[in-house]
C-alpha cells in the first residue's frame, strides 16, 4: 500500500489499519528533491508535496507494527550511496524482525532532482545497475572484507554489518515502465514493477521484455515475481485477470486519508478478497 504524507498519527494508523485488516505489506514513496515546474510525463508535481524519507517513515511503522511487510515504491536509486544505502536497509530488516522485503528501486525521471543530488541524469541507468551489485556484495560480504573497482563506485576491503535477517541478501525489485526498466528486473531484479501509465499491451510486451532478458542471462524468469498497482474497486473476475498474466501482488490505496473512511474501505477490500 502507498502513502504520501509526512504526519506521524497518520502513518501509524494507516500501517495499523493495514496489518489489521491483513494486507500483506506496505510501500512508501520517494523524491529527494522536488522544484517548481517539476513534471512526470504529463503530471506536474506541486514542490510542497511532503515526500518525507522512505527509509525512515518505515523504521518508523516497523515500530508500531508487527506483521506487515516494508517496501519502497520506488526508491531512487542513484540517489543513494550504496554504502550507505546498504547499512541503512540492514538496519531497517534487523529492528523490523526481517521485514524489509520489498525494497523497489528505479532512477528518477525528473533531471534537476539528479541535479540537486551531484548525478548525470544521462548516466543514472548505469549508476543504478552498479549500486545493485554493490548492495548484493555488501550484504554477502563478511568479515574479510570485499572489494569493487567500477564505474562510480570504488573501495577495498569493507565490511558491512548488521547483515540483513536470515538471507544473504535482501531482495530488490526493480520499477519502472520503460524497456530499460524491464531489461534491468530481467538481469538484476527478483520482480519488476512498472508504472501505472501503460496500456495493457505495453504492459504485455515490457513483462515479456523481463523474462526474456531473464533467460538470456541465465536466470529463471519464473522465479521473478511481478507487482502492479490496482484499485480498491478490483472484483474477483479482474485479479483472476491479473493472476493469468502472472502478477504476484497488487498495489492499492484508500481514496481518502479520514481515518474511519480509510479503514472501512480497507476492511471493505480485505473482506472482499479474504485478507484477514
Amino acid at each position: 500500500m502507498p502513502f504520501f504524507g509526512a504526519a506521524p498519527e497518520t502513518i501509524a494508523g494507516f500501517a495499523r489499519d493495514a496489518e489489521e485488516c491483513g494486507f500483506e505489506s506496505l510501500y512508501l514513496p520517494e523524491h529527494v528533491a522536488l522544484y517548481p515546474g517539476a513534471k512526470i510525463g504529463p503530471v506536474t508535481l506541486p514542490p510542497s508535496l511532503p515526500y518525507a524519507d522512505p527509509l525512515e517513515c518505515l523504521s518508523f511503522v516497523a515500530a508500531v507494527t508487527s506483521r506487515i511487510l516494508l517496501g519502497t515504491g520506488v526508491l531512487l536509486l542513484p540517489y543513494h550511496h550504496p554504502v550507505v544505502l546498504a547499512k541503512r536497509l540492514a538496519t531497517v530488516d534487523v529492528l523490523s524482525g526481517g521485514r524489509m522485503r520489498l525494497l523497489t528501486v528505479g532512477i528518477g525521471a525528473l533531471p534537476g532532482e539528479a541535479s540537486a543530488a551531484g548525478v548525470d541524469f544521462a548516466t543514472r541507468g548505469r549508476r543504478a545497475d552498479e549500486a545493485i551489485d554493490v548492495l548484493r556484495l555488501l550484504w554477502s560480504g563478511g568479515e574479510e572484507g570485499v572489494g569493487h573497482d567500477g564505474e562510480f563506485f570504488s573501495f577495498e576491503g569493507v565490511c558491512s554489518f548488521p547483515k540483513p535477517v536470515g538471507v544473504r541478501e535482501l531482495p530488490i525489485h526493480v520499477g519502472g515502465s520503460s524497456a530499460a526498466a524491464a531489461r534491468r528486473a530481467g538481469r538484476r531484479g527478483d520482480g519488476y514493477f512498472p508504472g501505472g501509465a501503460l496500456t495493457a499491451d505495453e504492459r504485455r510486451r515490457q513483462f515479456e521484455l523481463v523474462r526474456t532478458t531473464a533467460s538470456e542471462a541465465g536466470r529463471d524468469p519464473d522465479g521473478l515475481q511481478y507487482t502492479r498497482w490496482g484499485s480498491l474497486d478490483l472484483s474477483t473476475e479482474d485479479v483472476e485477470e491479473l493472476a493469468r498474466q502472472g502478477v504476484t501482488r497488487v498495489v492499492v490505496t484508500p481514496g481518502t486519508a479520514e481515518p474511519g473512511r480509510r479503514r472501512a474501505e480497507l476492511a471493505a477490500f480485505a473482506e472482499r478478497f479474504g485478507l484477514s
